[in-house]
């Protein structure tokens, strides 16, 4: 009897697909089509899998990547705000490709008089501004910036022709460079310092009211631009926003200041003892051995002391770093120094702090500490940190990321006074900023073509890392409904996250906040947290030290998981499609013996075949016009039963304990989705009893249907209840058809739009 039974209950379900299709008819019948299924493999949007990298996502056996090493002299000219140069670079030519020329960077130029940069934007006429605003808009002479190239000699001496292009500088060789070769060539430059909180930039100086500066000093040499197997040389001009392109090597940086100075920059500090006291180098010993807390090595009395005088005097500090793409430093007579060491699995770097007095109490109690419990997380999600240390340098107004070192914002009011959100400002940044290290320091994508591959990634890691440190940490990227206003916005201000830096709308939200999600939901939603970390940290040991493009990262994350995610990828980062699932309909399903006239028809249809199989149970919708669920006509009441009452009076004893449960409700749920992007189906059944239960469908529920989808509930109680996505894990953008009966849930949203 129970194998009839569910055979029977199969056939009827067959039966009602077979119903459904036989009422297509030539009228009604659509022209040919190309496959647009949403599922479909990404074949046309990404790049064909070679020798350089595999279609697993992982670098290919031909892989290769160009180096650059540096030596390099600098002396910063305090009372000027110049810095002087020279350096020498040895470029490694590992391409199997002949090179022509080589490109050098030369980012200051953004801030030279005869810049375009400030001839790309469009401008409007403000009603009103401030004297200081109209006198630098309409009467000031422009900031004296960019790049003032002495000379570009060979290893010889000679003089070697170059012809600058804005931004990059192109070195004209005479003699090809052939493939496995190396050159070594020399320029001479200075620049005018910029003050960044006037003239902008990710680098420059803040000036204080006492006289004194507090330096941040990044893209301050000509640097080697990125020749690979994607693009040839990346040679993109630098307007300002795309950041940077380079190739790994290894720098020796000797950097001249005055003899009062303090310093902190990328790599290793050769000679401790020609710039610190003997007291200052005993507490950087201590500092190597303390894990639980900060040691103040230059002390705030220290600083304070040190600030009141100008020396004339000079003193070098020496520098070498091993495989870092980039080099940065910081330098100030005002900055107290604080460090702790912080143990890793295989590694046990240095976490430091830099700030003036005006940075304290809230850095000497929070900087370093977040620097070293990012260094734990990051490590955990990806690989041990490999640099001896990662430094956090108080700037005022603003964040930037360097090799080893980064300046962070926030500080107190000039009482000492902070508030939450300065706070948590600050810790926010520190994070985000330190953890740039590993995106893209470390695992070194092209920032000048795609913004989300380091800043989307990184910011998802620190949402990560944010939640470990503070468990009330404010959030404000990372959590999926944290990116609903911006996606039910205003499409014609919203850009794919596959887009160029230099052309992207809503900067933070694109490359950061929605890249970000995208990642959360897979891992919190769609794959599952084992899933996703494993994938995630294969992606970074695969491309730690190398250039992964976006397709890298797709592969590999598919690769490693066993989870096919080209529709999440087509739909959340080439497209911008948003999340919209709703409840569209509800109905009820009774047991019945008595078949209705459509399936009455449909067996005599299909002849003997149904009618040697009975007995059947069938089950009609309370909308069928046939049937009335509350008269219970034109079908009499024996007709119409509960499954229970069915079940009592057809099978054994025996063959009624073996079945699992007997459900008494049954309920047809369609789901529709008016958004575009493809997620997960996930519906809460409330019962009547109070009492709840979760279901997640896969988002391939919508492979053969793009606008509906349907599924059916048996149940021993009574659903009065069903809403959708109920803990907002998918960014739906519309909760109103979320629910069934329909009903007004909170406006969460809609405060979210507010601020």
């Amino acid at each position: 009897m129970k194998k009839n039974f569910l055979f029977s209950a199969a056939l009827v379900f067959m039966a009602s697909i077979a119903i459904a299709q036989e009422t297509k008819t030539e009228e009604n019948r659509k022209p040919g089509h190309y496959n647009e299924n949403k599922f479909r493999q990404m074949y046309e949007e990404m790049a064909t899998p070679n020798m350089f990298r595999t279609a697993s996502g992982a670098p290919g056996p031909a892989y290769y990547q160009q180096k650059a090493d540096y030596k390099i002299n600098v002396e910063l000219d305090d009372k000027n705000t110049k810095l002087f140069g020279t350096e020498t670079i040895t470029y490694h030519n590992n391409s199997p490709e002949n090179l022509e020329y080589l490109w050098v960077q030369l980012d200051q130029n953004m801030r030279a008089p005869e810049s375009k940069t400030p001839l790309v934007e469009s401008q409007r006429m403000s009603p009103a501004l401030t004297p200081d605003r109209f006198a630098k808009q309409f009467m000031e002479e422009p900031f004296q910036g960019g790049f003032h190239i002495d000379y570009v000699k060979d290893a010889k001496g000679n003089a070697m022709s170059y012809t600058i292009n804005q931004t990059m500088m192109r070195i004209n060789l005479a003699q090809p460079l052939k493939s496995g070769d190396k050159i070594s060539f020399a320029i001479k430059w200075w620049y005018n310092i910029n003050n960044y909180q006037v003239d902008g930039g990710r680098s420059g100086y803040e000036q204080f009211e006492d006289g004194n500066r507090l330096y941040v000093i990044a893209q301050f040499y000509p640097r080697m631009a990125v020749y690979n197997d994607v693009e040839g040389w990346q040679n993109m001009q630098f307007w300002g926003r795309g950041e940077f392109a380079l190739p790994f090597g290894d720098f020796e940086v000797n950097i001249t200041v005055p003899a009062d100075h303090i310093m902190e920059a990328t790599g290793e500090l050769q000679n401790r003892k020609d710039v610190f006291t003997k007291e200052q180098q005993n507490r950087w010993e201590l500092a190597q051995k303390t894990y639980d807390k900060p040691v103040v090595i230059v002390t705030q009395a220290e600083a304070e002391q040190t600030e009141k005088g100008f020396s004339d005097k000079k003193k070098t500090w020496k520098f070498k770093a091993k495989s870092v793409r980039d080099f940065g430093f910081s330098t100030s007579r005002k900055f107290i120094l604080d460090a702790m060491a912080v143990k890793l699995e295989t590694t046990t770097p240095m976490a430091i702090s830099l700030y003036p007095k005006e940075a304290n109490p809230l850095w000497g109690e929070y900087s370093t500490r977040a620097v070293a419990h990012t260094l734990k997380t990051y490590s955990h999600f990806t690989f041990d940190f490999p640099y001896p240390k990662a430094v956090s340098v108080s700037a005022q107004d603003q964040g930037m990321e360097y090799p080893m070192i980064c300046w962070n914002f926030g500080r107190p009011d000039k009482d000492g006074n902070y508030t939450d959100r300065v706070k948590y400002g600050m810790l926010g940044v520190i994070i985000h900023e330190v953890g740039h290290n590993f995106f893209p320091m470390i695992v070194n994508s092209d920032e000048r073509q795609w913004t989300w591959m380091d800043e989307g990634l990184n910011t998802f890691v620190e949402y990560l890392t944010e939640k470990s440190f503070d468990p009330n940490f404010p959030l404000d990227r990372g959590p999926a409904d944290k990116i609903v206003p911006y996606m039910r916005g205003n499409q014609d201000f919203i850009s794919p996250i596959m887009s160029n830096s230099e052309n992207i709308f809503q900067f933070g939200n694109n490359a950061y906040g929605k890249p970000a999600t995208g990642l959360n939901i897979l891992r919190e939603t769609i794959m599952g947290h084992e899933l996703f970390d494993y994938a995630f940290k294969t992606y970074a040991n695969r491309w730690k030290f190398k250039h992964p493009t976006p397709e890298d990262f797709f592969r590999t994350m598919e690769d490693a998981s066993a989870v096919d995610l080209d529709w999440f990828w087509r739909g959340w980062f080439y497209s911008t499609d948003y999340v919209d699932l709703g409840v569209k309909d509800v109905k009820q399903y009774y047991v019945s013996l008595e078949p209705t006239e459509e399936m009455k028809n449909f067996a005599a249809r299909r002849g003997r075949f149904l009618r040697d199989m009975g007995p059947f149970i069938y089950l009609v919708d309370e909308t069928n016009k046939e049937f009335n669920p509350v008269t219970k006509k034109p079908f009499e009441v024996k007709d119409v039963q509960m499954l229970e009452d069915y079940l009592d009076k057809n099978l054994t004893t025996e063959e009624k304990a073996a079945l699992n449960k007997a459900p008494k409700y049954f309920y047809e749920v369609e789901f529709e989705k008016p958004g575009g992007m493809i997620m997960p189906i996930i519906a809460e059944l409330h019962f009547e009893d109070g009492s709840t239960e979760l279901h997640t469908f896969p988002a391939q529920i919508w492979r053969r249907n793009n606008e509906t989808a349907k599924r059916v509930f048996a149940t021993d109680k009574k659903i009065v209840k069903i809403q959708l996505d109920p803990n907002l894990e998918t960014a739906d953008i519309d909760v109103s058809n979320n629910m069934w009966p329909k009903e007004e849930l909170p406006s969460k949203f809609d405060e979210l739009d507010k601020k």
